[in-house]
């Protein structure tokens, strides 16, 4: 079934309708659908390589907009509809856990998975469940999503399609890269300075 779902949205970017699919799965993928926007996002750059700003931005607004919607299941229907997205996910159980310590570092988890091929949907609505500062969660959704979409579009505007077996094989390990390269300069810059 998965498979099927991947294989349309991989279908949706050779449709004149590319860009609102694009902007539609970045949007629902931030608090429930299961497959990244990156689906859409590098065929279409492939495609038309000029328009990889265009592409990076409409796939950065609209995830971020949907970050909100998952913020809010989180604080208003937690229950309802959070709880089962996260035991879809596996991380129900560790909700009451987490949720005392999500505050101080939860700004460092969004970011994270904001940059990385986690499930960045599980931290959206878990930041709207323990009620994580709205300012922060936007402003580290912005930069990682946007940092995350961005780069990977401009990889592919600047090398092609060769860059695209690469980024989707190593996409994982480049963006864990840069997160300890950006929270080791964070740090590096507060313990020694």
């Amino acid at each position: 079934m998965l498979r099927r779902l991947y294989d349309w949205v991989m279908s949706l970017a050779a449709t004149r309708h590319a860009e609102r699919a694009l902007a539609g799965v970045s949007f629902i993928e931030s608090s429930v659908f299961p497959i990244p926007p990156d689906a859409l996002l590098i065929p279409m750059v492939i495609a038309d390589r000029g328009k990889w700003f265009r592409i990076a931005m409409i796939c950065t607004v609209s995830s971020v907009l949907g970050a909100f919607l998952g913020y809010a299941i989180g604080a208003l229907a937690f229950d309802l509809v959070g709880r089962p997205v996260l035991e879809l996910y596996g991380k129900a159980d560790a909700f009451d856990e987490m949720a005392v310590r999500y505050n101080d570092w939860g700004g460092w988890a969004v970011l994270f998975a904001a940059l990385t091929p986690f499930p960045y949907k599980v931290l959206t609505i878990f930041s709207g469940a323990t009620h994580l500062n709205l300012l922060t969660f936007t402003v580290v959704s912005v930069i990682g999503r946007g940092a995350r979409f961005f780069l990977v579009a401009w990889l592919l505007q600047r090398y092609g399609a060769p860059i695209q077996g690469f980024v989707e094989k190593n996409l994982g390990i480049l963006f864990t890269l840069f997160m300890v390269l950006l929270i080791g300069g964070f740090l590096a810059v507060r313990y020694l300075v």
